[in-house]
């Protein structure tokens, strides 16, 4: 048998899922096609608005985590 290029890595799989993870994203699914291709698949949340006008003052006045 000859050995050939693998077409991904582990490594590559996880520098995806800590750049995704990092940029405040959820992650739901990883895709590895047969050529390497890396395609990572993320939650979606839909826009809550807020309830009244004291909600929305409380909204806008939240810190970052």
């Amino acid at each position: 048998m000859s050995s050939r290029r693998q077409a991904f890595r582990q490594a590559d799989v996880a520098r995806a899922l800590k750049g995704a993870l990092a940029a405040g994203m959820k992650p739901t699914q990883v895709e590895v096609s047969a050529e390497g291709r890396i395609v990572l698949s993320f939650e979606e949340k839909p826009a809550a608005e807020p309830a009244g006008a004291f909600d929305a003052w409380k909204a806008g006045r939240a810190r970052a985590p």
